[in-house]
């Protein structure tokens, strides 16, 4: 069993050439808030829409889904690996890059992100070790996931309808000293600057206000404290860690598609709650072919936070 892990720690990354630093602060608890996307499909935008999201997500914020997965207390590495609320993948196809000799079960409530996924399994060559389970969380009774030893959870348990009946479950799956990760985004994204743009300064914070209010309402499990409901579970925490992401330029064509199918998601559940002005100013940027459009900006970037906690079953 690996030694126990500074209770929170706190990183910032920044891609291309800058600096990358990080430093640990204890006895502060830290509170997530979620980007609402993984699991099920809400007002943001039709299935279509969501698959190519996560698959964006995948693809610009790889690197640190990796550096998370580094810093899991697992040993000399699992031999089977439950990815729950999986999406299209980028949990299960990085966990199955980074321990190359496990055995993956991949969850999720909806069949097309599965069958995605079986697409991106099959092109990455690892078809073989991927097992995909078609299965609804909130069913008191979930499918045979074997016994695994590391459970990976990202984005997903603040869509649980009993999160506390969920952990407990996990506790129960897991094999005695497994480990179990829980990752959340704190929000979804942003990409533009703050005087951004020049018809409609400060317009993706508005956005973002009113996205945390539609939240509040439909998720309310966003923003739990995870530390504490996983010593309710009977979890020994043994690491929380902090990721800052702050993706700079040089721009990839990925962070406009990016910007672009995050900001369309959204814009389908805060239409409502936004004033005409910023409505008409927002749609000048998800307009792909206009002169505003998001995919013409330079000055992009993708800047968000991860909270991650490593629990272990005893």
């Amino acid at each position: 069993m690996s030694h126990p892990l500074p209770h929170t720690q706190h990183d910032v990354h920044q891609h291309d050439g800058h600096q990358q630093q990080s430093h640990q602060h204890h006895g502060h608890q830290q509170q997530s808030h979620q980007h609402d996307g993984h699991r099920h499909q809400g007002p943001e935008g039709d299935a279509h829409d969501q698959t190519e999201l996560l698959d964006l997500d995948a693809e610009v914020l790889a690197e640190h889904t990796a550096s998370v997965i580094a810093w899991l207390p697992v040993g000399p590495g699992p031999r089977r690996i439950v990815d729950l609320g999986c999406g299209t993948g980028a949990g299960t196809l990085a966990l199955a890059e980074h321990f190359p000799a496990a055995e993956l079960t991949a969850v999720d409530s909806s069949a097309a992100h599965l069958e995605r996924l079986r697409e991106k399994a099959a092109a990455a060559g690892a078809a073989d070790r991927v097992r995909l389970v078609e299965a609804d969380l909130d069913a008191p009774a979930w499918p045979d996931l074997g016994r695994p030893e590391l459970v990976w959870a990202s984005a997903s348990m603040h869509h649980m309808a009993d999160p506390d009946r969920t952990l407990r479950q996990v506790h129960d799956l897991l094999a005695p000293g497994g480990l179990f990760a829980v990752v959340e985004l704190a929000g979804f994204p942003r990409f533009l600057p703050a005087d951004a743009p020049a018809d409609a300064p400060g317009l993706e914070e508005r956005c973002h206000a009113a996205l945390d209010r539609h939240h509040a309402e439909q998720l309310p499990h966003r923003g739990a404290d995870w530390g504490t409901s996983l010593r309710k579970a009977g979890f020994t925490v043994e690491g929380e860690r902090t990721i800052t992401v702050d993706i700079a330029s040089p721009r990839t064509d990925a962070v406009g598609r990016y910007a672009l199918s995050g900001l369309r998601r959204m814009r389908g559940g805060i239409e409502s709650a936004l004033s005409p002005e910023d409505l008409a100013a927002l749609d000048r940027l998800l307009d792909a072919d206009g002169p505003q459009s998001i995919l013409r900006r330079d000055d992009l970037s993708v800047r968000t936070e991860r909270t991650v906690w490593a629990a272990r079953r005893a």
